[in-house]
């Protein structure tokens, strides 16, 4: 005599399907947790990446600064072409930011937060020299809205370090700056990073 074949039943079908949905559901959320974590690490790198590039441009050409005097524009009198306070730097550079066509010695410099009806963020002005009103009428040529902080510090010969510098007789030993960028909701601030300047003879515009 045969034996009765006996298959699942209804009940025992159903139990095999919910476990099968639950571990279903236990491995899809794990891959959409480390999904998620790779997408905010890839963010948050992209995000240094950037700040620091930002940085690293402002620091080269704030190290290749030069005691350049020349007429402001506001004075008649020749004065040292470097002032600064927290969120504004003007001085003379021998490294442009953004390189001109003609090969230039100076190039005046005015890197600052965005002020007054302007666009909010970095903006980077220059102005080939000699020039009148260097500064005043330097011409925009780079703006980045995303970097929401920039700090300047300025290193006297006494080794403090100051919030402003209004020019004098030589430029500070040396720049700190920090910068802050905020990129998908995203906020990275560097390390303030320490700009070494030039010392030498001054000048004449």
């Amino acid at each position: 005599m045969r034996r009765a074949q006996r298959g699942f039943t209804l009940l025992e079908l159903l139990i095999a399907l919910s476990l099968v949905a639950t571990l279903l559901v236990i491995a899809f959320g794990g891959l959409r947790v480390a999904f998620d974590s790779w997408r905010r690490g890839g963010d948050r790198a992209e995000t240094q990446q950037h700040v620091r590039g930002v940085a690293l441009v402002l620091a080269r050409t704030i190290g290749a600064a030069y005691p350049y005097r020349g007429d402001r524009g506001l004075v008649p009198e020749s004065s040292l072409l470097f002032f600064g306070t927290e969120t504004r730097l003007e001085f003379v550079t021998q490294s442009a930011p953004f390189p001109f066509p003609a090969p230039i010695a100076f190039t005046a410099v005015v890197i600052a937060l965005g002020e007054g009806g302007e666009r909010p963020g970095l903006v980077v002005r220059q102005r080939p020299l000699p020039n009148r009103n260097p500064f005043e009428d330097a011409v925009p040529v780079f703006h980045d809205a995303s970097v929401t902080s920039l700090t300047f510090q300025y290193l006297d010969q006494s080794g403090s370090w100051l919030d402003q510098w209004d020019g004098g007789q030589a430029p500070p030993r040396a720049v700190r700056v920090t910068v802050g960028t905020t990129l998908g909701g995203r906020t990275q601030t560097l390390p303030p990073l320490t700009v070494s300047l030039r010392a030498g003879e001054t000048t004449d515009q």
